[in-house]
């Protein structure tokens, strides 16, 4: 029995042994479950950690693979240049000329299918405009010819702030573009300057400019054109050939009268080196680049709609023209070819290709040493711009193309990196004779 003044423990010890029992069971049971609440609450923060661990090794692979995905992006987008083998070291005088036909924002409005499966903003002449001149300045280019210009004022005020000075020559007829020509004021100063307007000569609205340009440390040298001879002085020569595939005897006539007059205006200046540039629309496996390589041209034994080449690329559909025999030459056809009634053709200037004179890969080289592709959109790829120049200049590097597969990732041209559906040429030429 329990007394009032007893206390508590010695009611414990009177307590049954039941009773006892229940309340050590209790709190043992109070235990088990803080020792559970404990362990809970460590699993939980240990899963946590583990999911912080994979969220953040998760986010670090994702960020690797996309950094990984924008180097390969660039990787395939940039442009090498490759040297020559040949020891230049002792030319000192060298020039880096720049050939780039810009994609005419009135013939990219006419020609819309040609670029179908190009976003819209990349058509956009102010965006194309602003990522080939940001492109062409990091050529650093000495001289620069530019084909389809038909917004020369604003290439010109961007440029003179890179300290270029430039002319332009308007194609004849209906069209805006033409060729432009721009040079380093500080490197060249300008002795001539000649145009040719074709249709002149019945040979269409197309055309071509001339600068003979002065390197400046001769200036001091030279008062006149004779003293001016061969003191690194250089012709340059622009020009777009007329597109049509089926006028192979207007584009000979084109190239023949351009020819013609750069080896007029050398020989005007005492015999200086050559450089001639421009969008020929001619592949490397045409008869036109067989005349301009070669000097010379049988037209007689070439049909006047394949001179170019363009239909026997895989771009073009007009395959039936393929199968037809060689087409006769009519005496006006040979006549805009010719100049004359004669089945021969020549030119007196003895070139070579810029490309051709190093050797490059054929990841991004043909058999004849040019590039794969200076132009890409949804109806053809092919190359059709080049550089040429006479013997006493001295290639010692050239400006790659980009790979075949590299430009069908693009799925045609204009793109987000290249603001044209041509790619822009380059070379560097060093004047073989420095003792002039």
């Amino acid at each position: 029995m329990v007394r009032s003044g007893d206390t508590i423990a010695q009611r414990a010890e009177q307590s049954p042994p039941a009773a006892r029992r229940r309340r050590h069971s209790v709190e043992h049971t109070r235990k088990r479950q803080k020792i559970k609440s404990s362990e809970t609450e460590t699993r939980t923060y240990i899963q946590t950690l583990n999911s912080n661990f994979t969220t953040a090794s998760s986010s670090c692979k994702r960020q690797h693979t996309n950094s990984r995905r924008r180097k390969s992006r660039r990787n395939l987008c940039k442009r090498k240049w490759t040297y020559s083998e040949r020891d230049a070291s002792e030319h000192n005088d060298r020039v880096v000329i720049v050939s780039y036909n810009i994609l005419g924002v009135e013939n990219a409005t006419k020609h819309p299918h040609l670029y179908s499966r190009v976003p819209p903003e990349y058509m956009n002449w102010e965006y194309r405009k602003k990522i080939m001149c940001k492109e062409i300045s990091g050529y650093r280019p000495s001289i620069l010819c530019l084909q389809e210009v038909d917004h020369f004022d604003e290439l010109n005020k961007i440029l003179q702030k890179d300290g270029f000075r430039g002319l332009h020559k308007a194609r004849s007829g209906d069209s805006r573009d033409g060729c432009a020509i721009f040079w380093k004021s500080d490197q060249f100063t300008l002795l001539d300057e000649e145009n040719i307007e074709f249709q002149r000569f019945g040979l269409r609205h197309n055309v071509a400019q001339f600068c003979v340009l002065k390197m400046n440390q001769d200036l001091h040298k030279a008062d006149d054109t004779s003293s001016a001879s061969t003191s690194h002085s250089i012709v340059v020569g622009n020009i777009h050939v007329l597109f049509n595939p089926n006028r192979g005897d207007i584009k000979l006539g084109q190239m023949r009268m351009f020819l013609e007059k750069a080896y007029e205006l050398s020989q005007k200046w005492g015999c200086i080196p050559v450089v001639v540039t421009g969008d020929l629309n001619s592949l490397p496996q045409s008869a036109l680049y067989q005349y301009v390589a070669s000097s010379k041209l049988h037209v007689h034994q070439h049909d006047r709609r394949k001179i170019s080449g363009q239909l026997c690329s895989s771009g073009y559909t007009e395959s039936h023209y393929l199968h037809n025999c060689i087409a006769r030459w009519t005496d006006e056809e040979k006549m805009l070819a010719t100049g004359s009634r004669d089945n021969s053709l020549k030119h007196p200037l003895m070139l070579r290709s810029a490309y051709a004179g190093i050797p490059g890969s054929s990841k991004v080289r043909d058999k004849a040493g040019e590039p794969l592709a200076t132009s890409y959109h949804s109806a053809f790829s092919g190359t059709v711009d080049y550089i040429w120049h006479t013997s006493d200049l001295v290639p010692v590097k050239v400006l790659e193309a980009l790979p075949t597969r590299s430009l069908k990732k693009t799925g045609g041209l204009p793109s987000k990196e290249w603001g044209s559906d041509h790619l822009a040429i380059a070379c560097e030429l060093a004047f073989a004779d420095n003792s002039n």
